[in-house]
């Protein structure tokens, strides 16, 4: 979309594009972008990987290039880029300018459009936040992390060389460097694997964490479940479920036992989905 044409911005850091998020984009109407203030610090949607998420338009600012502006200035810039600018939409703890010191009602002050103010989102009772999300990922609480996020929680990364035993002693597996995003708790996992560009899942196990039953290294590992995979650059994996703690099997033919059960445990999660 032109810059000429937006009417409206939802205005945050936005990192997960959770369902909360997704709250204040259902206010932007037709004409509508995404202004992301980049701090840095967003690891379960870092960079570009919220385009994935919304149909919107996304306009990223860096917070050293504005942290100096104070609120009449900030919304300054923000007209000087959209120009046709009609509707802002912020979340009800938005700040914003210098020390973060302006609120949602300075917005309204500085701003002679319309500024809507979205409510918290809960569910369960609970409100929906990125830090909630982390802390849910941290301890192996997929469905949690993905019932707050409206969507699977992924990664993705490009495909690099493994120990080379997977294949020879135990299952073919994926291995992924995925920098920059925040990685669930050690374990295995049903998850569902995307191969380079391909617009089809495939069902699939995951392992990540130190492999402590072998070479101990870290690693990020998709055995893709009844498909031989070849020629493949890169991978995203989305999760749907955690299936058992990281362990050390004394035996690699107790480890490939154990494989075999999560294989059949994470076939169980994903029979029922449409792949």
């Amino acid at each position: 979309m032109a810059l000429s044409k937006v009417e409206a911005i939802a205005i945050g850091g936005f990192d997960g594009m959770h369902v909360g998020h997704k709250a204040l984009f259902d206010q932007l109407g037709e004409h509508g972008a995404i202004v992301v203030i980049e701090t840095g610090y967003a690891n379960l949607t870092p960079g570009c990987e919220r385009e994935k998420h919304t149909h919107y338009p996304i306009f990223y600012y860096p917070l050293d290039d504005i942290r100096h502006l104070e609120g009449a200035e900030f919304v300054e810039h923000l007209l000087v880029q959209f120009q046709h600018l009609q509707k802002i939409v912020v979340g009800y703890d938005f700040h914003f300018g210098k020390d973060r010191r302006y609120s949602h009602q300075d917005l309204k002050n500085f701003f002679t459009g319309e500024v809507c103010v979205v409510d918290q989102v809960t569910i369960d009772n609970d409100s929906v936040h990125s830090h909630k999300i982390r802390a849910k990922l941290q301890i192996g609480d997929i469905r949690g992390a993905n019932r707050f996020l409206g969507h699977n929680y992924c990664i993705s990364g490009m495909v690099i060389k493994g120990q080379g035993i997977g294949k020879k002693e135990l299952v073919p597996t994926l291995n992924l460097d995925c920098k920059g995003f925040l990685l669930p708790e050690e374990g295995v996992y049903a998850a569902l694997t995307r191969i380079n560009d391909e617009e089809h899942f495939s069902p699939s196990v995951v392992f990540l964490g130190h492999r402590i039953s072998t070479d101990g290294s870290y690693a990020i590992e998709s055995h893709i479940l009844n498909r031989d995979i070849e020629h493949t650059h890169r991978a995203t994996i989305c999760f749907t479920r955690f299936i058992r703690k990281n362990q050390k099997f004394e035996t690699l033919e107790l480890l490939k036992e154990a494989i075999q059960g999560d294989i059949l445990n994470a076939k169980n999660e994903l029979c029922h989905l449409s792949l």
